[in-house]
């Protein structure tokens, strides 16, 4: 029968679903609290539990009732039908022994990636780097059969579903071209003003992170189903209902600890918002990391970098650090200066909305290149180099500030990367949007209230989930196709002068 064909699906990914809630978990310990003598029995159990999920989707059965099952047209389980589809298509296409091989590598790459990113030696790490690579080149390559699709394709649709070189690759063209004279504007523009006075100060870490809290709690982030927590690189994981964001703190730079509490907060305001109703089914997760990172860069680069969120989180923070109500450096203007000061430097995760894509640009020519079989992978620092010197101007000094810095390679996360840029393109458009559509909600962050902001985002992009592709869900939400005008026009008016 096609309709019980379909709720034996619903209860099986339902399963499939809590199997992968209990590696969330298991992957934010091993990340966060896991003692380091314990990796190689953590890395045993994930790669097991990650056979058993795969093992699970790739079940005959399972094709047997995908083929079986019906639905009612227009239906939200038309929408979870067609994900399934997809997800088995994706399983099948790995056999189980190349899940657990990749798993394992992974595991054991990003244990080794800390120490080596500590000491700066690529050389310590390219053996189990290696290995990775070698994997994922072998996943995508089963994967792109499968799909009929390229192997770099094949891995950016497991990020963001629909999504192929040929929608990045005119964007990145079009920002290759233009990011050289962008840049010099804005660093002309910002010669012009007076430079920021310093905020110089020690900020205890316990403070930092109770004031981490409060601002997580007014974005909207529920404590009650989730925590914020330390770790080396920021990162948004956990479970359904238990959503763990982590950030790093500097005892001399407040902001940037800040920052990337704001950063992961969109990103677990997001996944706290997802429709409750299609819990544990794949239309009930996020669409894709181009749409989630859009959440993550809406809340810290266009809200959070305003002068609106400046006139509220001033006083917080003068009373967080017990700093004088009349001290210039720490009023209003003189923050949001600061945290819109262009300056390139060496760490993406700290670079500027201006120079940022130029990180982005470079690492996915190297991932690509890397996965087409194009470059050596012992070849990566120096190419890496290379392409900062010709985006930013800079000499890169030593590899933690070069292609350790990021934990996605050693991770198996290839083919993420350009899900960053295209998620602040998405942003810059939401936010117009939603100025556009409900005009006080600049005046409402101005006081704090985020409200507003959230009340237009959890029915347009939260509780959509994965019925809809990313650009339907855009056009749905700002009446408009999806482009980079809001974002080139964006960073024209904050950074230059032209608004």
């Amino acid at each position: 029968m096609p309709q019980q064909a379909y709720a034996e699906l619903e209860t099986n990914f339902a399963r499939i679903g809590r199997i992968r809630n209990a590696l969330g978990i298991l992957g934010w310990d091993k990340d966060v609290m896991m003692p380091p003598g314990a990796a190689d029995s953590r890395a045993e159990s994930i790669a097991t539990l990650s056979v058993l999920c795969h093992d699970m989707m790739s079940a005959p059965i399972m094709g047997d009732l995908l083929a079986q099952a019906e639905v009612p047209s227009g239906s939200w389980q038309e929408a979870n039908l067609r994900e399934m589809r997809r997800a088995h298509i994706h399983a099948t296409a790995v056999p189980s022994d190349l899940v657990e091989a990749a798993s394992r590598a992974t595991s054991h790459c990003e244990m080794a990636w800390r120490t080596a990113r500590r000491d700066s030696d690529f050389a310590s790490l390219l053996p189990l780097l290696t290995e990775v690579l070698d994997r994922t080149r072998d996943i995508a390559a089963a994967k792109g059969a499968a799909l009929g699709l390229s192997p770099y394709d094949a891995l950016l649709d497991q990020f963001d579903p629909g999504t192929r070189r040929t929608d990045i690759d005119p964007v990145f063209a079009e920002l290759r071209r233009d990011l050289p004279g962008l840049i010099d504007a804005a660093l002309a523009h910002q010669d012009r003003q007076p430079a920021p006075l310093p905020m110089a100060g020690t900020f205890p870490v316990a403070r930092q992170e109770g004031l981490g809290r409060t601002v997580m709690t007014a974005l909207g982030f529920d404590m009650a189903r989730g925590r914020l927590d330390i770790s080396i690189h920021p990162f948004c994981g956990g479970a359904e209902d238990d959503v763990r964001i982590t950030t790093r703190y500097e005892q001399d730079d407040v902001l940037n600890a800040l920052m990337g509490v704001v950063h992961e907060t969109g990103h677990a305001v997001y996944e706290q918002g997802l429709p409750p109703d299609w819990r544990a089914q794949p239309v009930g997760q996020a669409r894709g990391m181009s749409l989630h990172e859009s959440q993550s860069l809406l809340m810290e680069m266009q809200i959070a970098r305003s002068r609106p969120f400046m006139d509220w989180a001033a006083p917080l923070l003068r009373r967080t650090f017990d700093i004088a109500e009349d001290d210039p450096a720490w009023g209003a203007e003189n923050i949001y200066r600061t945290v819109t000061r262009v300056r390139p430097g060496f760490i993406r995760v700290d670079a500027d909305e201006v120079t940022y894509p130029a990180h982005i640009l470079v690492r996915y020519d190297l991932e690509t290149a890397l996965i087409d079989g194009r470059m050596a992978l012992r070849d990566l620092p120096e190419a890496f180099n290379a392409g900062i010197k010709a985006l930013l101007g800079l000499t890169v000094p030593n590899d933690r500030l070069g292609c350790l810095q990021d934990i996605h390679w050693p991770s198996g996360s290839w083919g993420y990367f350009p899900t960053y840029t295209m998620g602040a393109i998405l942003a810059a458009q939401l936010r117009e949007a939603a100025f556009r559509d409900d005009p006080a909600i600049p005046q409402a962050i101005g006081r704090g209230d985020f409200a507003p902001l959230l009340a237009w985002l959890r029915p347009r992009i939260h509780a959509q989930g994965s019925r809809l592709s990313t650009p339907d869900i855009i056009r749905a939400a700002t009446c408009a196709e999806p482009s980079t005008r809001a974002y080139r026009m964006h960073l024209r008016d904050r950074y230059c002068g032209q608004g």
